[in-house]
């Protein structure tokens, strides 16, 4: 027996090979789905878009990466319609994101639409971790699912080479007499690992006598978060690459003078370890529609977009493009709009608030152990977490849609509270069914967004200038989109901000870090809640990816594994196939 798509439909027909085989059931788990779904080579996905095959370097029959000529060749083609996928503050399950971004995408091309998706790389820490792969769901995911949640193409292990050459590039030039006079107190730059583990975030390095270099404090964060990883995904091309990884500042010498890559002669090599890994990878969904998954920062800690260089092709290859921010639009639309677009000159025509009524009842109050439970209470007190993401993707000049994600144990009368909720307020809502169906679960939804979309009413503006002091941008956002009453920042901090401002970057953004569990820096208080602090620990700066990272409340930039990793169930069957991967 096997598989084979049902011409797009969201689900799939069991065809009897022989008379008298037994039927098999159903596949029910994402990676099962997946693994049923009849794949075609990617150059005919990618003549969907009109790429021709020279233009492709394959990494298999289903995978390849768009060769510089031809992104090169895009420049001079119109943009089509830039359409952001963000959410309601989510529950620690998520509230399907990129399930939804796959289904809006397959919805708009069963339409007509010539759409591409733009998703961003699952990182190997949560897929070994809490939350899973990063693929999508049910039918609506982006194959071949195991690759992509695994080591896909390579980009993360290059980030992670050309950040840790780096590293040691700094230790080698202090051992070997420190030329530049580099203070060994206030080295910045830190190792990186793609995988959770508590245990590096704080370390003692090169212990072990003279021929070991000189003892420091460091410690390591997660690829995800690496500044390297910032910058991949916001350089248009190789040389602007080359440009933000030498203005990379790695720490301060001895006379207060920034030192950074360039100064250590790191970025021509970091450059060439990164030369393929910035190039757009090209892959497909269930429904055997192009998308373009590349990059994939985290938006709890870091800028939480797919790459500029997958989205600006995208834009420049189809009429709708469908990209995706992490968790709640408190933290990936927001850097979305105030890093991503204002770096590369984005505009986006619409947005996609997805909500869930798990998600409405966890904020309304309801405890995680019964989610599943109906309660129109808490749905309609829930329903200020939703409200607020509303206006605040609006405060952007960007017109919304609501999608409910819906689940099995979504009632009747609870989304009837939801959908009279958007049509007091003038939003146009959708309840969706992708996950069981694939496109045609989302059809109403692609239409909606179209309409809006094609309305042209969007009137794209960031939230604060560039010429804003770096406290003020960091206090505007934690009013504006958090709603907080002020924000508190000890004395060192402020010292920092105002030594950025000195050296030049006080026009850069900020890249908010914080807990994505509330609005507040407390993942506990859920809601709406107003007239909290928000308080910030810490500050880096990514003069390359130029922007200033703040960090808020207990947020960490190396997560920890939890108490039972979903590496335990992950495996290999007596066949060789991946089990437990989802």
């Amino acid at each position: 027996m096997r598989f084979v798509g049902s011409g797009g439909r969201g689900y799939f027909d069991c065809i009897c090979m022989s008379e008298g085989e037994s039927m098999s059931p159903p596949p029910t788990t994402d990676i099962e789905i997946a693994r049923a779904a009849e794949m075609l080579p990617i150059a005919e996905i990618a003549q969907r878009l009109d790429i021709p095959p020279d233009a492709l370097d394959l990494y298999g029959p289903t995978k390849a990466k768009l060769t510089s000529s031809f992104l090169n060749r895009l420049d001079t083609r119109p943009d089509g319609k830039l359409i952001l996928v963000t959410a309601m503050t989510p529950t620690p399950a998520g509230e399907g994101k990129t399930t939804t971004s796959v289904g809006l995408g397959d919805g708009l091309n069963r339409l007509g639409r010539r759409t591409a998706i733009c998703l961003r790389e699952p990182s190997l820490g949560p897929c070994f971790g809490m939350k899973g792969g990063a693929a999508g769901g049910g039918y609506s995911q982006v194959v071949p699912m195991e690759d992509i949640n695994l080591h896909f193409t390579g980009d993360f292990h290059a980030i992670s080479a050309a950040n840790n050459l780096l590293a040691a590039m700094i230790d080698n030039h202090v051992y070997w007499g420190n030329e530049l006079g580099l203070d060994v107190r206030r080295i910045g730059w830190r190792r990186v690992l793609d995988m959770n583990d508590r245990a590096l975030r704080d370390v003692v390095v090169s212990l072990g006598g003279v021929a070991n270099g000189f003892p420091r404090e460091s410690g390591f964060d997660i690829t995800v978060a690496s500044e390297v990883m910032a910058i991949l995904c916001l350089a248009r091309d190789l040389p602007d690459l080359e440009r933000r990884l030498g203005n990379i500042v790695v720490g301060t010498a001895r006379d207060g003078r920034p030192v950074t890559a360039r100064d250590l002669k790191a970025d021509g090599a970091m450059t060439v370890l990164l030369k393929d890994a910035i190039r757009p990878n090209l892959v497909q969904t269930l429904e055997n529609n192009p998308a373009f998954v590349h990059g994939g920062p985290f938006a709890n800690i870091a800028h939480g977009c797919n790459s500029v260089a997958a989205t600006r092709a995208a834009l420049k290859l189809a009429d709708y493009v469908v990209t995706e921010a992490g968790f709640g639009a408190d933290l990936g639309a927001e850097k979305f709009f105030d890093i991503k677009c204002r770096k590369a000159g984005l505009r986006p025509a619409a947005a996609v608030v997805v909500a869930t009524l798990r998600a409405l009842r966890f904020h309304g109050g309801v405890p995680r152990e019964d989610l599943s439970q109906e309660s129109l209470a808490a749905v309609e007190r829930g329903l200020e977490n939703l409200d607020r993401h509303l206006d605040n993707v609006r405060r952007y000049g960007v017109p919304v849609v609501v999608a409910v994600n819906r689940f099995a144990t979504d009632t009747e009368a609870e989304l009837e509270i939801v959908r009279g909720f958007c049509c007091d307020r003038g939003v146009p809502i959708s309840v969706c069914t992708h996950w069981s169906d694939g496109g045609a679960g989302a059809e109403e939804l692609a239409e909606m967004v179209a309409e809006t979309a094609d309305r042209g009413e969007a009137d794209f503006k960031p939230l604060y200038p560039d010429s804003m002091p770096l406290m003020e941008k960091i206090r505007t956002v934690a009013r504006e989109i958090y709603r907080a009453s002020d924000i508190a920042v000890p004395p060192r901090v402020q010292s920092q901000l105002r030594e950025f401002e000195n050296d030049g970057f006080g026009w850069f953004p900020v890249c908010m870090a914080k807990t994505q569990y509330s609005f507040s820096t407390e993942p506990s208080l859920k809601g709406a809640p107003t007239g909290h602090i928000v308080e910030v620990r810490e500050v880096r700066l990514a003069a390359g990816a130029e922007f200033v990272v703040v960090i808020c409340g207990d947020i960490m930039t190396m997560p920890g594994l939890p108490r039972v990793p979903a590496a335990e169930g992950i495996r290999l069957d007596g066949s060789g196939q991946v089990v437990g991967l989802s």
